[in-house]
């Protein structure tokens, strides 16, 4: 009987493939429920800025909706494109996290009942005893057509002024260039949460090798890097066939196949690929709270798309961002930073992708039910729903690295655009006694032997992050730096220090001429991620004299704004709570509840 049924399936569920699709360009209605509401009340859009030079500018922010209910499905899960926006009128919002993607085939299995959705006019379903296999393979695919704009700059929405500076710089170049806002701003329960920044794009709009081929150009013209902001001029499409356990197709779906678990059981995912380009690449199989959406990514492949409540996904992810063994108080300042680092990055990543967030270093490493560790789950449940706000009521960007080196960082000199008073370097010394060294000596600071910083004191203290050295032979100097053009490397000078030490400039003086190097990030990048700047650079020379090499001497690990996260731990086993923690490293800003 069962191929029998399985026959019968597919004939049924076809018809959701047959569904007419929305003319190009015109975007599908939107789902019941989807109008905004007044600020006051919870998620509709605040107005949004104009552009500072009266030209365009874009917005990437939906306001889709996800009501509460018994069965999520039954409202419809948010599709490509729909959440640009979070919604908050339930309670915590639904997160769409990217698992993998470019598969041509995946196998999951569900730990309660399932129920598969195939869409489509008919809103075919399918329901499945809990712990049955399925296999879903994409035939038929087709990729997306992208178009792809240089990105020259990012600005915080405050930084009109250093926008307005950018765009006379490149027009005074011969280029033409637009300002694209991206993000969005909510207002929820008297506080706001704002995200959007301002991007700089040049004007034309290329393919994405064509592009490419622009940022080499500007590189070697201007000693720029830049990045790509690239959208989907036409969605990639594909055929998902949906087999059972034996091999047989039960169901086709056009692009996209959802599955829930009315239960919250959640599901087992077979051969989830991480670490994709680093040297721990590989496969897991994994469990996910949560529901599972098998899309179209946009090369014509099979992406598994997680859509998991944020608290749910915190569970996951805290795990990842610090030692589950440390103590609770910095476990809880990690939830709150984690928490408010997620609703900053929602809505300006992976624009052109049917998700908003991936599972990596890039987003947010994310491993679901198989990375929780009770001590971080109980860390999250304690600070259900709290951010860090500022005196002004607004959502802090709660940033943090692994090791501050002794002192934090102001977030301008590390990303430029306008100070951020809540995140201001500050030293991260415990009841010092006695004199200490300051940044502002550096080579003293930097080989203060006793310094009571509070991640050198800490219990899970790493003296090679603390302090370290690194080498370099001239050989390897000149490879990374080729492409500055200024030939072998004769000079290395790092300048325009911030309050910890931290350079924002790197010199640079060859055979064939001089550049710099403008950004902590960008000099970190170019010596193949510098630990930090917080360091000094000096030239090695045998006994003629001949340069060999060059030693960089430094602080820290990582860029050093923010919340130091062995510091906080080291403040935590001093007895500070974690809502003192989060006061020293952000500025005085104060723990709230956001939901």
């Amino acid at each position: 009987m069962r191929p029998a049924v399985s026959l019968l399936l597919v004939t049924v569920l076809f018809t959701a493939c047959a569904a007419p699709k929305p003319a190009p360009g015109k975007p599908p209605p939107p789902p019941p429920g989807q109008a905004g509401v007044s600020p006051d009340g919870g998620t509709g859009p605040l107005e949004a800025p104009a552009a500072p030079d009266g030209g365009a500018v874009g917005s990437d922010a939906g306001t889709p909706t996800l009501p509460g209910g018994e069965d999520p499905l039954a409202q419809g899960l948010p599709g490509p494109g729909d959440l640009k926006r979070l919604d908050f009128r339930g309670g915590e919002p639904r997160i769409p996290i990217r698992l993998m993607e470019g598969r041509r085939e995946v196998m999951f299995s569900s730990r309660g009942r399932m129920r598969l959705r195939f869409g489509g006019p008919d809103d075919k379903v399918l329901d499945a005893a809990a712990g049955t296999r399925w296999t879903v393979r994409v035939t038929q695919g087709e990729p997306a057509v992208l178009s792809a704009r240089v990105q020259l700059g990012e600005f915080r929405v405050a930084d009109r002024e250093g926008l307005s500076a950018a765009q006379e710089e490149w027009r005074a170049r011969g280029l033409a260039v637009r300002a694209h806002v991206l993000g969005a701003v909510y207002g929820i329960a008297g506080k706001v949460i704002d995200n959007r920044r301002y991007l700089l794009l040049l004007d034309e709009a290329l393919s994405p090798e064509a592009a490419a081929r622009k940022q080499a150009e500007l590189l070697r013209e201007y000693g720029v890097r830049t990045s790509l902001f690239e959208e989907a001029r036409t969605p990639a499409r594909a055929i998902l066939e949906l087999r059972d356990e034996s091999g047989v197709v039960v169901g086709l779906a056009q692009d996209r196949l959802d599955a829930e678990t009315p239960d919250g059981a959640g599901f087992d995912v077979r051969q989830v690929e991480y670490g994709v380009g680093y040297d721990f690449h590989g496969f897991e199989d994994r469990t996910f709270r949560g529901a599972l959406q098998l899309v179209v990514d946009r090369a014509g492949l099979l992406a598994v798309v997680n859509v998991v409540p944020l608290e749910d996904l915190l569970k996951g992810l805290v795990p990842a961002e610090i030692f589950a063994r440390a103590h609770p108080e910095a476990l809880k300042a990690q939830a709150v930073t984690a928490r408010g680092e997620v609703l900053a990055k929602v809505g300006i990543k992976h624009l052109a992708d049917p998700y908003l967030l991936c599972s990596e270093q890039h987003c947010a490493v994310y491993r679901g039910r198989t990375g929780e560790a009770a001590s971080t789950t109980a860390a999250v449940e304690a600070t259900r729903g709290e951010g860090l706000f500022s005196a002004d009521g607004r959502l802090v960007d709660s940033v943090y690295s692994a090791v501050c080196g002794g002192h934090t960082e102001d977030n301008d000199v590390v990303w430029g655009g306008p100070p951020d008073p809540t995140l201001r370097g500050r030293p991260d010394v415990l009841e010092p006694a006695g004199r200490i060294p300051l940044p502002a000596h550096l080579e003293e600071w930097l080989s203060a032997s006793d310094l009571p910083a509070a991640c050198r004191l800490s219990s899970f203290a790493q003296p090679t992050k603390f302090r370290w050295e690194k080498r370099f032979t001239a050989a390897q100097v000149d490879a990374l730096t080729e492409k500055l053009g200024v030939g072998r490397i004769q000079a290395l000078a790092l300048s325009e220090r911030g309050v910890s030490g931290r350079a924002r400039v790197l010199t640079l003086s060859g055979d064939r001429g001089a550049t710099q190097v403008r950004g902590e990030l960008n000099i970190r990048r170019l010596f193949g991620m510098l630990n930090s700047s917080m360091a000094v650079v000096e030239p090695e020379r045998d006994a003629e004299g001949q340069l060999t090499g060059w030693l960089f001497r430094g602080g820290g690990w990582g860029h050093g704004v923010g919340m130091c996260q062995t510091g906080a731990i080291g403040r935590a086993e001093a007895g500070q709570r974690y809502q003192d923690i989060l006061r020293h490293y952000f500025n005085g800003a104060e723990v709230a509840p956001i939901y």
